[in-house]
């Protein structure tokens, strides 16, 4: 068995040195470029970005070494800091909500149209081509004081303006904005899945005398539950790092009533040139995705099925 073992590997080791002589370097050299680049743009700022925390960098100079007081300063004297995590929490919950709930009862309706299912897909999927910033400027003059939106309360006698210019409902401008914007991708993705079910589950049900929301709630949605954890987990990933609206809409106002970690970034970063400490909320949102992330992960055992 051992003297077997041993002619195995004596039979591998010049094949795979032929492979680095010949074919293997081939793709080496054409994977090469592309490797540069994630090193160069990924990597590297990465690795950057975890020594600029512990720095006080204003951007010009040289930067000095600061061990933790960017993160001290940070949970203990920021006067700000807990009213920004409160927005980013606020806003990923609301609209995480919102749009796995629009997005799946979108989904829904669409897979049960008779005719006309590719063009829903494709009205609905249509914004998530737009860019966000052209977007949010068109949602600005919607909302902004003097706005479409100021013209038709006014036409229906209501005492409701200047939605951008109130703390409470500037937040639910940029909700609004952002599940306007971003809603067609889950909803394509559910209804997919949707479509994915085996109709042959959903006719024995129905023989069986279970209603649409038997099928539905004891069928389709069990099947359909690792499609919707993948678009849960994505979207909680990127409503953590809402910025482009928030800085086109509000720029993190009125107040700081809108402005959220990745506003945060910007105007530290940019704004202040306080690079380090940027850097340090850079790591500290990180840490809050991952967190959220890890929840997720921990919590699809009690609900997502895949042993359809």
């Amino acid at each position: 068995m051992l003297a077997k073992h041993t002619d195995l590997n004596a039979r591998s080791r010049p094949r795979s040195r032929r492979w680095f002589r010949g074919e293997g370097w081939t793709a080496l050299f054409f994977l090469l470029p592309g490797l540069i680049g994630i090193f160069l743009f990924l990597v590297l700022p990465i690795l950057a970005s975890i020594a600029l925390s512990f720095t006080n960098w204003q951007l010009l100079g040289t930067p000095r070494f600061v061990g933790f007081s960017n993160y001290t300063r940070l949970f203990t004297t920021d006067p700000q800091f807990w009213t920004v995590m409160r927005n980013t929490v606020f806003f990923t919950i609301e609209y995480l909500i919102l749009n796995i709930a629009l997005s799946l009862g979108l989904a829904v309706w669409i897979s049960s149209l008779k005719i006309g299912q590719r063009w829903f897909r494709v009205v609905f999927f249509l914004p998530t081509f737009t860019p966000l910033i052209a977007v949010a400027i068109v949602w600005m003059l919607i909302f902004s004081s003097g706005g479409l939106l100021d013209s038709l309360m006014a036409q229906l006698s209501l005492p409701f303006s200047g939605v951008l210019n109130n703390r409470t409902l500037a937040m639910q401008a940029v909700i609004i904005t952002s599940l306007w914007a971003g809603i067609g991708y889950n909803t394509v993705l559910f209804n997919a899945a949707l479509d994915m079910v085996p109709a042959t589950y959903l006719e024995a049900a129905r023989i069986d005398g279970a209603t649409a929301w038997d099928r539905f709630w004891k069928i389709r949605l069990p099947l359909i539950s690792p499609t919707l954890f993948f678009g849960t987990v994505m979207t909680a990933i990127t409503s953590l790092q809402v910025f482009d609206q928030i800085y086109v809409m509000t720029k993190g106002g009125p107040g700081s009533s809108t402005a959220t970690l990745g506003y945060a970034i910007y105007q530290r970063g940019f704004q202040n040139f306080q690079m380090g400490y940027a850097s340090a909320i850079a790591w500290v949102m990180f840490a809050l995705i991952m967190a959220l992330t890890a929840l997720q992960f921990w919590l699809q055992r009690k609900w997502v099925h895949y042993d359809a």
